[in-house]
């Protein structure tokens, strides 16, 4: 996905670890201000975690049961909303929890799917490779003196296709394969005043070169050692240890994989990263569907539930926009191949007006009836909910504008206001 990511024993050499140089002043100070400005009112700065369900689930199984579905069709907290059976724990939470059924995104391949779902564009597009969302809010909310990366990526294989496309490799996201151990491999080999002392020699030594020299992959290197360096001093990389919790919040989110690495991503959020995305495998299922989507739906469904629900608790779920989603939907009438016409994202918190669904599929499940949202719109609702303004262009390092958001999008008018 983030092509190429980074390990954590990659991190010395990851660029997307460090912040603009000192060239930045003129807009840190301003950021500075804003935040410390958030801080005094009250306001906790926002932030974004992605639940990337790959393969994509099947809408008529999960969050837009029909009546030709293999399961039944159970009311939730939301007046009016029904999910599948499978989802008992969701249910409770739904009064946080918005399902966007007029998903139109006219793409069934897993590869150019999931780029147009993590940008907003089509491949090739504007003849640019463009940001993933990661990287987007990365760029826009980050603090550049953070401690902790501002994107992390949980649990992520070798992804490859997209990424922090022109935005470059600093707005790449930190990978965390191994729950386990989270960033112990920052350790230094020797001593810790060992290895300031031969930092404090090679930023002299870079430094040196850039005076005489332009190099702009000296100028990423040197920042993203200094990064490093600020990771190994820092004790919020506690915010890794999951034994941390107390025992009944680490049962909440129940012992699998994916519901520890949900339980992650709310200490990581807890502790300001800006955007923290996870994964739950499995749901490219194209035969015995029913089973699978009933296993795929219970692992996900306590997780889930506990991540709202805790969000809320600490009240951070405001200020916390929660997405799950795959690249697709699946064939509504069985829920087995690919479909692009019509599916379900879900979004939680964020301040966004919840407790319903919005879109309509019809009898069949085929074809968005109501409120077509297409991949533009929702990038440009996601931008909306995180404070980022939707309408901007970038410039590229030559100097080019591309918007952040596809030209003629908009974001869904029935969550505001």
């Amino acid at each position: 996905m983030f092509g190429p990511p980074a390990s954590r024993r990659d991190l010395l050499c990851l660029t997307a670890a460090g912040f603009a140089s000192s060239c930045a002043a003129p807009w840190f100070s301003v950021l500075a201000a804003r935040a410390a400005g958030a801080e005094t009112a009250g306001v906790r700065p926002r932030a974004c975690v992605l639940v990337w369900m790959v393969g994509g689930p099947p809408q008529t199984l999960t969050f837009d049961i029909k009546a030709h579905s293999a399961f039944k069709a159970m009311p939730t907290a939301a007046p009016g909303v029904r999910i599948s059976e499978n989802f008992q724990k969701l249910a409770k939470v739904m009064g946080d929890v918005t399902l966007l059924r007029g998903m139109r995104t006219a793409d069934s391949n897993h590869g150019s799917a999931r780029y147009l779902m993590h940008t907003g564009f089509r491949k090739g597009q504007n003849a640019v490779a463009h940001p993933a969302l990661g990287s987007i809010v990365a760029k826009q909310l980050g603090d550049p003196a953070a401690e902790l990366p501002n994107f992390i990526s949980v649990g992520s294989p070798q992804f490859v296709g997209y990424g922090p496309g022109h935005l470059g490799p600093k707005y790449a996201p930190i990978r965390v394969d191994d729950l386990g151990t989270g960033l112990n491999d920052l350790k230094p080999a020797g001593s810790l005043a060992e290895f300031d002392t031969r930092m404090s020699l090679l930023d002299e030594m870079n430094t040196a070169f850039l005076t005489d020299h332009t190099a702009p992959s000296v100028q990423a290197h040197q920042v993203t050692l200094d990064r490093a360096s600020r990771l190994m001093h820092t004790p919020k990389t506690k915010a890794f240890d999951l034994s941390a919790e107390p025992a009944n919040v680490r049962e909440q989110y129940g012992s699998s994989r994916l519901g520890q690495s949900m339980l992650l991503a709310r200490r990581l959020v807890e502790s300001r990263v800006k955007f923290v995305e996870v994964r739950q495998g499995g749901w490219d299922v194209h035969k015995n569907t029913a089973p699978a989507t009933k296993r795929q739906s219970e692992e996900f469904d306590a997780p889930f539930a506990a991540l709202v629900a805790d969000l809320k608790a600490r009240g951070l779920l405001a200020s916390t926009l929660v997405i799950a989603m795959g690249e697709f939907g699946r064939n509504p009438a069985n829920g087995s191949s690919h479909f692009s016409r019509a599916w379900t994202t879900v979004l939680a918190g964020g301040g966004l007006r919840h407790g319903r669904a919005i879109g309509d599929t019809g009898a069949s499940g085929g074809t968005v009836e109501k409120h077509p949202v297409g991949p533009g719109d929702f990038m440009a609702t996601v931008c909306k909910a995180l404070g980022i303004d939707y309408t901007k262009e970038w410039q590229t390092g030559s100097g080019r504008p591309v918007p952040v958001v596809a030209k003629g999008a908009a974001p869904v008018a029935e969550l505001f206001g």
